[in-house]
């Protein structure tokens, strides 16, 4: 018999009676019935009950053992009583009695349980991450981020991608993030770049004459921590192919993702067809360019309503350009109490209240009420209210100003409204592709132009649209997938040709001997022959989470950092020793 074990803890069932087996794993909770003790044993497969008896020459160990404590235990197979069968596990028919137990190692105070699913703080959970790792359920989440990268190689590898690995050490290039930076040793003064993404490899993959590449590629950016975002690192699908337009690229992913939430999420529904709106009225419908479309709720321009209006709030806005008025509907929200409830919410927001209007029945007919609906009138109300579509005990609310300054708000609110009122659905995933992104955006303390989106993006119309519009009205082929308020998917086809590189930098602020110093290595390889190519990346980490139900990130990520990016178990980042810096050629400033 093998040293340690002749089955795992979930291999056993009533075919195995009255056979002698031999069983390790952690002792994960014990239990004395009555002078029996009974242990429920664990290890990566499962859990088998064993038992031991005052008569049992094992007994006096088995009195000793603790929770978490490992095992080595020999015994025989017996089936369990019919009502003691337990139908959730495997081994649910039988049970283990034990001839013999080794203790293989001990363990202290546990800092945390394993047994059930009790709410521990972050902290704690990630300084003993490892014991964190035994729980059922992050234990569950690990297997099935293993499972879908698994089937992700599968499904590429099937669809004639080939997978290939691109460089961890490479130069700094600007993607939208801060770099990490690697000091290099043998060039003091130099430093290597960890990647933000393999970008400018997989387009030289392309220009190198390979057709269709994919990577389960490590990137590193240096960011602020989300619920939805590693601070510090993180997995995506990388692909790219060759000689394809947009539609080739959403024709060859969705397939691959649609199929995964099928073999993993096969009881939550996936909607059929992925829309494709523009990144203009996404902004406008749902105030985020990753909308959340299980809330079926729009957002209108209602600006004309308001203009020379009795509410002087608006109507005074609206004379500045570039303002406007927007309404979120509210249908079944028509009361005061929930009227105030948003008010509520919009001053936690930073506003200092949000206007409405609900509507309810009167003693001649349907009558407007609130606030706004006594400083405008009846008939702007009921046109309104014909706009928006709404009918007796709906609602609407309304943010008016510069959309950039209230979109992020207004996105959060529809989000709240859609929520409170039940009109989300919470059961299923809703994909859309939010596509015509603009290629610049201008900042609105400056007014300086810079890149929007991702710098080596094609512009829709070439050349002739970036020497003949203007930089703000310049779309892209650009394109990110969307789905249940995430961002999954974020793509390009790519800018092969030199001279329109060159110009759309030049547009952005870039010189042309920034872009060769900057871009030199992959604007040379365009100058021999570049096929006209595009990809996308999926985030990994996001898409089990989706996949896990959960709502953050670090569940569905093995070693993750905490909020401040600290790893709190090894002690990361840590000080370098004065040797490692004299080395480096390095010195340390007190930021003081």
């Amino acid at each position: 018999m093998h040293l340690y074990r002749s089955h795992t803890c979930n291999q056993l069932n009533a075919s195995n009676v009255g056979e002698s087996i031999r069983l390790s794993g952690w002792v994960h909770r014990v239990r004395d019935h009555g002078g029996i003790l009974f242990i429920d044993l664990r290890d990566h497969y499962g859990m088998t009950q064993i038992l031991a008896d005052p008569d049992s020459p094992a007994f006096k160990v088995v009195e000793t053992l603790r929770a978490e404590w490992v095992v080595c235990v020999d015994g025989k197979v017996m089936a369990r009583e019919t009502n003691l069968i337990n139908a959730k596990l495997p081994s649910g028919e039988i049970e283990v009695f034990i001839d013999k137990i080794e203790v293989l190692s001990t363990s202290e105070e546990l800092p945390l349980p394993i047994f059930g699913d009790l709410d521990y703080p972050e902290e704690t959970r990630l300084k003993y991450r490892f014991l964190d790792l035994r729980r059922e359920k992050l234990h569950q989440n690990m297997m099935l981020r293993s499972k879908v990268i698994n089937s992700i190689r599968s499904r590429m590898n099937g669809s004639g991608f080939d997978e290939f690995q691109t460089p961890i050490i490479t130069a700094s290039s600007p993607e939208g993030a801060r770099d990490f930076l690697v000091p290099s040793r043998l060039h003091p003064g130099k430093f290597y770049a960890l990647p933000q993404a393999p970008q400018q490899f997989k387009q030289l993959i392309m220009v190198a004459g390979f057709d269709k590449y994919f990577q389960i590629a490590p990137c590193f950016r240096d960011e602020d921590p989300r619920a939805d975002r590693s601070p510090t690192d993180f997995y995506q699908l990388d692909m790219e192919m060759s000689f394809v337009e947009q539609e080739d690229i959403f024709n060859t992913i969705e397939p691959i993702i649609k199929g995964l939430m099928q073999e993993f999420r096969p009881e939550t529904p996936t909607n059929d067809v992925w829309s494709r709106i523009s990144y203009k009225d996404a902004l406008l419908w749902y105030g985020s360019d990753k909308p959340d479309l299980r809330n079926p709720i729009k957002m209108q321009i209602v600006s004309e309503h308001f203009r020379e209006s009795g509410f002087k709030i608006f109507a005074n806005l609206l004379e500045n350009e570039g303002t406007e008025v927007r309404a979120i509907p509210a249908p079944t929200g028509g009361s005061r109490k929930f009227c105030d409830r948003m008010n509520d919410f919009a001053q936690k927001e930073g506003l200092p209240g949000m206007g409405y209007i609900f509507w309810r029945a009167g003693e001649d007919g349907l009558e407007a009420a609130g606030p706004l609906a006594k400083n405008i009138g009846p008939e702007r109300t009921e046109r309104i209210r014909k706009q928006l579509d709404l009918d007796e005990g709906d609602a609407a609310f309304f943010l008016g100003g510069r959309p950039a300054t209230f979109e992020a708000v207004a996105a959060r609110a529809r989000n709240e409204i859609g929520s409170t009122l039940g009109l989300t659905n919470n059961h299923s995933f809703e994909f859309c592709w939010i596509v015509d992104f603009p290629m610049y955006e201008k900042s609105e303390e400056s007014g300086e132009l810079d890149f929007s989106h991702n710098p080596f993006s094609m512009p829709q119309g070439g050349l002739s649209a970036l020497e003949s519009q203007e930089a703000t009205e310049i779309l892209g082929y650009q394109y990110d997938l969307a789905c249940n308020g995430y961002e999954l998917i974020s793509g390009a086809i790519r800018n092969h040709k030199p001279e329109i590189m060159y110009k759309a930098f030049e547009i952005a602020g870039y010189s042309k001997s920034e872009v060769d110093r900057q871009f030199g290595g992959m604007i040379n390889a365009f100058t021999y022959g570049a096929p006209p190519h595009g990809g996308c990346a999926t985030g990994i980490d996001r898409l089990v989470m989706l996949l896990a139900d959960e709502t953050s990130i670090r569940e569905v990520i093995m070693f993750p950092m905490n909020q401040r990016a600290e790893d709190l178990m090894l002690g990361g980042p840590s000080e370098a020793s004065n040797e490692q810096l004299r080395e480096l050629g390095l010195r340390i400033i007190d930021p003081n």
